[in-house]
């Protein structure tokens, strides 16, 4: 009976030491996944703050509708070239963009009134969330951006969005567009990110920072 109570005991001691164990292992992880994602979260937290992005919004999902979407994107790209040349930071990009409303406005005006299209079109800046985006060179994390955005008729149809500030999306002219610090730089270089975004963007819309 003795020798039975004590092999219990020493099989209870011993599934509270695994369960120790586990518990101690699972708060290590924690911490670690804390720290790591902490550390992620705050420098993609930078990069969202150097970057001014660029979305167009169709009328619908017509393959008209959709063709003008990429006539006047391809027009106001045009056109940002130019203006965001000399834009050295995005809070310079962003007030250049205020600044050139009215221009870029009248870009996307001209660009619809010349292809026959009588939809109305509003240009304006604002912010606003966007999931993790995959581009051929580059990968912009989950979050709120600044954003110039191009509304088209009732912009009730598939969206396209790049980046205009760095001037990864522009018309190529002069040295390659890079983010402030080289960790930014390879942060959205770098491959293989997509389970670190993932986790970003789940915390995200944990935290309810994705918004609606």
């Amino acid at each position: 009976m003795f020798a039975r109570f004590s092999s219990l005991r020493r099989l209870t001691l011993s599934r509270r030491a695994v369960l120790e164990v586990s518990a101690g292992l699972g708060l290590l992880l924690a911490v670690v996944l804390t720290c790591w994602m902490s550390s992620f979260c705050a420098l993609a937290d930078e990069v969202r703050q150097n970057t001014l992005r660029l979305h167009v919004q169709a009328n619908s999902d017509s393959q008209a509708d959709q063709a003008m979407k990429l006539t006047v994107r391809d027009a106001i790209l045009a056109e940002a070239a130019d203006l965001f040349a000399d834009a050295s930071s995005e809070a310079g990009a962003r007030s250049i963009a205020e600044a050139s409303l009215p221009r870029l406005q009248a870009c996307a005006e001209r660009t619809l009134e010349q292809a026959g299209c009588g939809l109305p079109v509003r240009v304006y800046l604002t912010e606003m969330y966007f999931d993790t985006t995959y581009y051929e060179d580059f990968t912009l994390p989950a979050g709120v951006y600044d954003a110039l955005r191009v509304e088209i008729g009732a912009h009730a149809g598939k969206n396209w969005f790049c980046v205009v500030y760095p001037g990864l999306c522009l018309p190529a002219a002069g040295a390659p567009a890079v983010y402030p610090t080289e960790a930014q730089q390879e942060l959205v270089e770098s491959p293989g990110v997509e389970v670190r975004f993932a986790a970003l963007e789940w915390l995200e819309h944990l935290t309810g920072k994705a918004g609606d």
